[in-house]
């Protein structure tokens, strides 16, 4: 791992955006900062996601001729494993470089608690676990999800047990309650 990629997800994980842009923001800044190489899925006309490579950004609204409102946001970290060097956009490549395939938790964990940044676990849920482990910071409301143990069918292949899957943002209090 690069120093400069550990450096963006330490920034995601400590302020809760990328490059940033916050998952309350709208679409058309998440855009502007992000740039306009993104797939764009809707369902229905009250649910959107923008997928730009390894960050998706998701907006609700009550109706189409109401604005939409930022929902939250997912760094995809399991896609990097495939290696395709297109899935990290202009704008973060400009900014922190190469990207390797995996990013390995007790690694980006050292660098966390060192700034002073704690990541408690908290229970998975029911569905996710054993074979994903979730760590919860509690001040940015960031969301990390590891790969807890290997199942043929509920973990990828090509990560190892200890690498990052996800990390999302936000995860409140109340839902980290919840589970």
């Amino acid at each position: 791992m690069t120093p400069y990629s550990l450096a963006f997800y330490v920034d995601v994980i400590t302020t809760g955006t990328v490059l940033g842009v916050g998952p309350a923001d709208s679409p058309d800044h998440v855009t502007k900062v992000l740039g306009s190489d993104f797939a764009e899925n809707t369902f229905g006309d009250r649910s959107m996601c923008r997928d730009y490579g390894l960050a998706e950004f998701y907006w609700d609204r009550a109706s189409a001729d109401h604005p939409w409102s930022g929902r939250h946001f997912t760094l995809q970290v399991h896609r990097l494993a495939h290696r395709d060097r297109t899935l990290v956009n202009d704008a973060l490549r400009a900014r922190y470089g190469r990207f390797t395939p995996r990013l390995r938790f007790e690694k980006l964990r050292r660098l966390l608690v060192r700034r002073g940044v704690p990541l408690l676990e908290i229970p998975e849920s029911p569905a996710n676990a054993p074979y994903l482990r979730t760590f919860w910071q509690p001040d940015s409301h960031v969301a990390v999800s590891l790969i807890g143990t290997y199942s043929e069918y509920s973990t990828p292949d090509n990560l190892r047990v200890g690498d990052v899957y996800s990390i999302q943002a936000p995860m409140t209090g109340e839902e980290v309650e919840c589970r």
